[in-house]
């Protein structure tokens, strides 16, 4: 009989772990970085390349409601995150919607000059941000702090607050509506990345008062590598805001043809051109099984996951040294620990089948999604880990080789 931690008994989520193909004898914490499968997608998707792309071609945009996907999978990520109804959108990447978003943003505060974030922020966010910044002949200053020193930055000048939620190194959580408030008090409008957040934890966008948020589609929500990211708009701005990537699906009347562009009313004008039909069509299918799930349930399963995690390796593997928060409240759904030889490490661990993944330096990073680990597999895994530490087994120059993706 295959052996079962004690809390895994009484999991009210236990047997989602059906519903996603993991493969044989892999332990699976990278679900921070890509999703696994969840068992249904590829029939549904087959179903749209064969049934509705194959047999009803160009028809299926209106018999299949295609033209419609990117607000219907919007409203059910934006359900996820205390968003209301028509204010969420599924389209694009992050990285061209946070380009999308900040250009808003600054049109609504034009006197301020300042975008301010910190060190934890994901770098593209940071890239985009200075991109804008020199497009826009370089009238605005992209400030950025320490984590801990955000809140006292946010003074007078500062146009947006532009900030990643959960820390992709450490895992260290932002208060979103603490810093949000801070901001609005300063006459500063605030911008949320929620790629580590979204499906992952508990997220209240309307309760906290956020103007704006983005995230991707294919980590905690499964939807797929590449999947369509998402952007949200409180409606407080909706209708005060243009994309400033003016295509012609976020046009008044994309099929009237106009030369001349009328952004659409609603979440609607933040699109640009054609949605990604099959993506979108794999990402609305992979939410089906956050339907009637409790968002409570997931962050109190991720906590006793990662806490049982942090537990076995102090205790395991002396010689790692934690790099996320200790106190579990103010960490994501994830847990990084230190090693000069990280790297290595971790593609002997990927050979035994524990997936998890690096950042430079020397940073190993384990994900935990409630929907699909037990807390055997977090102690099958560590035990794995103490393991190649113990014997030394990561020493051998085909784990020291960098690949492309790490």
């Amino acid at each position: 009989m295959t052996a079962q931690h004690p809390s895994d008994v009484q999991d009210v989520l236990k047997s989602r772990k059906d519903a996603f193909l993991i493969p044989e004898g892999i332990i699976y914490l990278d679900g921070n970085s890509l999703g696994v499968l969840p068992r249904h997608v590829p029939a549904r998707l087959n179903e749209v390349v064969t049934q509705e792309w194959g047999a009803s071609l160009i028809t299926a945009w209106n018999t299949h409601g295609w033209i419609d996907l990117p607000a219907r999978t919007g409203d059910r990520i934006g359900k996820l995150m205390g968003a209301p109804a028509g204010t969420c959108i599924a389209c694009d990447s992050t990285s061209v919607n946070v380009f999308k978003v900040l250009s808003a943003a600054l049109s609504l505060r034009p006197d301020r000059k300042v975008i301010l974030s910190d060190t934890g922020n994901f770098p593209t966010d940071l890239y985009v941000a200075s991109g804008l910044k020199d497009l826009l002949a370089r009238r605005y200053e992209l400030k950025v702090v320490a984590p801990e020193e955000v809140r006292a930055a946010i003074t007078a000048d500062v146009a947006v607050l532009m900030l990643t939620q959960v820390d992709y190194r450490t895992g260290r959580l932002h208060d979103m509506e603490d810093l949000t408030r801070t901001a609005h008090a300063a006459g500063a409008l605030a911008i949320w990345d929620l790629a580590h957040s979204a499906g992952a934890l508990p997220v209240d966008l309307a309760g906290a008062k956020a103007d704006f948020a983005v995230g991707c589609g294919y980590k905690y929500l499964n939807g797929g590598p590449g999947a369509p990211a998402f952007l949200y708009v409180s409606p407080e701005h909706l209708d005060k805001v243009t994309s400033p990537l003016t295509g012609w699906m976020g046009h008044e009347a994309p099929f009237a043809f106009d030369l001349d562009y009328r952004p659409v009313s609603g979440i609607g004008r933040m699109t640009v051109g054609t949605p990604a039909v099959l993506s979108l069509s794999g990402l609305y299918a992979a939410l089906d099984l956050f339907e009637d799930v409790d968002m409570a349930d997931i962050r109190r399963k991720s906590i006793s996951l990662s806490e049982l995690f942090i537990a076995e390796v102090e205790a395991r593997c002396p010689r790692l040294e934690l790099a996320s928060p200790r106190n579990p409240q103010t960490r994501g759904s994830q847990v990084s620990f230190r090693f000069k030889e990280g790297y290595a490490v971790m593609q002997a661990l990927i050979a035994r089948g524990v997936i998890g993944d690096f950042r430079a330096p020397d940073v190993m990073r384990f994900g935990f999604t409630p929907l699909y680990l037990s807390h055997q597999d977090i102690i099958d895994a560590v035990a794995i880990l103490a393991d190649i530490l113990d014997t030394q087994s990561w020493d051998r120059p085909e784990f020291k080789t960098r690949a492309k993706v790490t």
